[in-house]
Formats: structure tokens, sequence, C-alpha cells
């Protein structure tokens, strides 16, 4: 059997990885996935040395059942593995990883640096086409792409989209290496992305005034320098969680929260029940959740290091940075600057302002329905999978299938990563992906190993 994991970032090399461990000989493993990023993703091979990892080196092992792995493959003291480590020696870590697991296995792991543009049905599995013109077969595909390329920021005028004073992604081609050190930025959107794009900015000497924007303007919360000891959620917090009342578990967190000496240690312990929780919230609900409460629940949820928190606080206060709420209405380029109407949040009045140059930075995408990525457009165009409806992803089953137009799982066609928010919001960070990895792995090795086992004499006999 062959199974192909099309995407090499975290979800594909720790799938890949334990697949090469539990499969045996005989099985096929290819992973697929772009040259610039191979092994590592764009959150890790493509960062800067100034990025920094939002999680304690401890906690990163790729594997459920050694989340230490990474700190000890540093070889890092006691008081190391408490720090927030540069996201390029997390890349390293995993492209090791999976070098080794390729040494080692059983069966065959061919690592193939190409990408992955079509994929389609075919007798008995599907076929994989590549950029190069080369396409094989595979009896199991598992998409593992990570995040989608940004889209477009709305309000942004045709002639600004392709003029060097908008970046739509700050880390194409280096662009950011080219913003004059007295430019005057718009950022629209204040998370981790932002934090990334200001910590670059400033190590690259920029004077100029910043000013993020976005619904809310909420910024990141900070992780403590020392992590706070763990708590047990009380009956009220996991009865809400059960009942998968909304609106009832919001209450029952606000009253615990002037009880619990650290707020960061009650986001912790709701984590491992909230992928149940999801999974059977009705849909209006998720949708109340990700218009009113969203942005707020990823602000404490995805926290920045200290050292990155304190910065953008001491370029707050010089006034160097203005983090605001409200909106980009338009945004187009004038005669020798960017012209942008923006509306602060709970205003009416519209205000004028001009930039040198607007960046967008909002964060990863999983819309399906509306993305520009060639092998999700051509899945979704060709029926084998669907979209969520609350654009968080593709529709797939409990199994990780994808389910295809008209909601039926594709058999041998899986999906592991950020594209399953839908299914369950909480896929999106290191601790839930590998455990979802090594599920995917032993559900794809136990069929692999059906498919090699001789038919029973008697059914043998009465073929």
């Amino acid at each position: 059997m062959r199974i192909t994991i099309i995407g090499a970032g975290f979800s594909g090399s720790a799938l890949a990885s334990e697949l090469a461990a539990q499969a045996g000989p005989g099985v096929d493993i290819t992973l697929v996935g772009v040259a610039d990023s191979y092994g590592r993703g764009v959150a890790y091979g493509e960062a800067r040395p100034e990025h920094l990892l939002n999680v304690r080196a401890r906690d990163l092992g790729a594997t459920p059942d050694y989340p230490g792995e990474f700190a000890d493959w540093l070889n890092l003291t006691e008081r190391a593995r408490q720090s927030f480590l540069p996201r390029l020696l997390y890349g390293e870590y995993l492209h090791a990883r999976l070098r080794a697991a390729a040494d080692t296995s059983a069966a065959t792991l061919h690592l193939v640096e190409q990408e992955a543009i079509a994929v389609e049905r075919s007798p008995g599995g599907f076929r994989v086409h590549l950029a190069d013109g080369s396409d094989f077969f595979s009896e199991r595909v598992v998409l593992t792409l990570g995040a989608l390329p940004p889209q477009a920021l709305a309000g942004v005028g045709p002639r600004l989209a392709v003029h060097p004073s908008y970046l739509g992604w700050p880390w194409q081609d280096g662009a950011i290496d080219r913003i004059a050190p007295d430019a005057r930025l718009l950022v629209v959107g204040t998370g981790l992305t932002m934090a990334d794009v200001v910590a670059t900015l400033r190590r690259r000497g920029h004077t100029g005034p910043i000013a993020a924007l976005s619904r809310h303007g909420l910024l990141p919360r900070r992780h403590l320098d020392e992590a706070s000891a763990p708590i047990a959620l009380p009956p009220t917090v996991l009865q809400a969680l059960n009942a998968h009342d909304l609106g009832q578990l919001l209450r029952s967190l606000r009253m615990l929260l002037p009880i619990v000496s650290d707020w960061r240690s009650l986001i912790d312990a709701l984590r491992p029940y909230l992928q149940g929780f999801w999974r059977d919230l009705p849909e209006p609900q998720r949708a109340r959740f990700l218009r009113h409460l969203r942005s707020y629940w990823e602000s404490v949820r995805h926290r920045l290091a200290p050292p990155v928190a304190a910065e953008l606080d001491a370029l707050q206060v010089s006034g160097q940075l203005t983090v605001r709420a409200g909106r980009l209405l338009r945004a187009r380029r004038g005669t020798d600057a960017v012209e942008a109407l923006i509306r602060e949040r709970g205003q009416t009045q519209v205000r004028s302002e001009t930039y040198d140059v607007l960046i967008r930075a909002t964060g990863f995408d999983t819309d399906i329905e509306r993305t520009t990525h060639p092998l999700i457009a051509h899945l979704r165009e060709s029926g084998l999978i669907s979209a969520d409806p609350l654009g968080l992803g593709l529709n797939a089953s409990e199994r990780y299938e994808a389910l295809d137009a008209n909601g039926a799982p594709v058999r041998g066609l899986y999906c592991l990563g950020p594209l399953l928010r839908g299914r369950w919001w909480e896929i999106t960070a290191v601790p839930e992906l590998r455990v979802a990895a090594r599920a995917l792995a032993r559900q794809l090795s136990a069929a692999a190993e059906g498919a090699q086992r001789p038919a029973p004499l008697a059914l043998a006999a009465r073929g």
C-alpha cells in the first residue's frame, strides 16, 4: 500500500514519522511538500531568528508520549526548558526527526520536495499530480496543508493591490526588508502575526510610527515567566461542557475567574475538553462564538512569549506603536501615499488617514470556499471535499475522512491539521496535532496491514 501525505509542515512531518514507526515492510509512505519549508512548515521553516515560539520548550515534543523530546534534543537545562526559543530551532528539530524516521523505518519513506497541484480519483485509490508534471498512484491520501495562502484584504483597491506599498504577506520575497526605516505603517491585524512583523521591523531599526488595527483592538495576552500550577475544573464547568451549552459555560467561567490564582491555568485546563465540546455544539452557537467571542478567546488562548510582550509594551509606551479597534473600509494608492478610510469601533464617523505602507497581518486562513490554493480549489471543484458552513476548513468524519459535496466520506482521502477546525476547533497547536497524528497513523497502519494480510483459505478456494 502507498500512503501519500500532502503538506510537509508540522502535521505532515509528525504523521509521516508516526507512520514510519508503526508501518511494516511493504508500505510506501510518500511525504510531498514544497522545497522551501520541507519538513519544517511555513511557521517554523520560514521564520526569522527574532520570531519566538509561543509555547515553552519543555512541552513541544512532536509525539504525545514524549512531550520533552524537543528540549532533550537540544540538551536544555531545567531553566532553559521553561523558555520560549526561536521558531527556527523547532523547524530543525522537526526536520531531524523526519530524516531519522526515514533512515530507521521498516516501511519505505519517500521525501518528495514538490508541490502537489491535483488529486483525482483512480480505480482503487487516487492519482497525485505534481507541479513538475509527474504523477503517481496512491491508495490513501492525507491532506496536511496547514493554513491556506492569505486572501486579499477587503477594501484594498486594484492599484494598491499590485503596488509595493501593500504587503499582502509580509514574509514573501523579502518584502518587509524593503520598507524604509522611517515609513509610516498601517498593520491590519493585532495578533501573533502582527507581533512577528513588529519584531522584525525593530530588528531592522525601524523608527517610523506603526498603527495596528483590528476589529476589537486586542493584543494576545502574555505568558508568565514561570508557568502557573495546573488546576482541575470544578463540577459547574464540567457540567456546562458536557451540556454543550456556550452560555452556561461562559457564566461558569465568569464565576470561577475571581477565585483562581491565574486565568492561564483555567484556559489550559479547558483544552482537553474543547474538541468534544465544539464537536457537539449546535451550529447557531458556533456562529455566535465566532461572531462575538472568537477575538477574545484567541487573545487569551494564543499568547505571547514574555520577551515579545515586553517589547510590544515598550513600543506602546514610547508611542511608536498604537493599537486600535476599528475597521479598514477602503485603502487605495494615492499620488504618493496609501490613503486609508478607517472607522473606529463604536463610532459612525469615518477618518481619512495616510500611510507609506499597508501590511496585512491577519493570521492564517482556512476558508476553502474562497481560497486560491490550487490543490484545494481543484478538490473543491471536483466535489471530493466540501466546505465547513462557517468557513473553518473542510468537512470531515470522526475518522479524519474528507466528506464530499454530498456529505459522504471519501474512502481513502483524509485530512489532518488546521483545515479540520470546523470539526474540532482546537486542532492548530502541537499538543492536539500530535495526538491526532498518532491516532490517524494507527488507523492507516491497520488498513495497510489488513490490505497485505492473505485471504483466508476458505475464501480463497471459493474464489
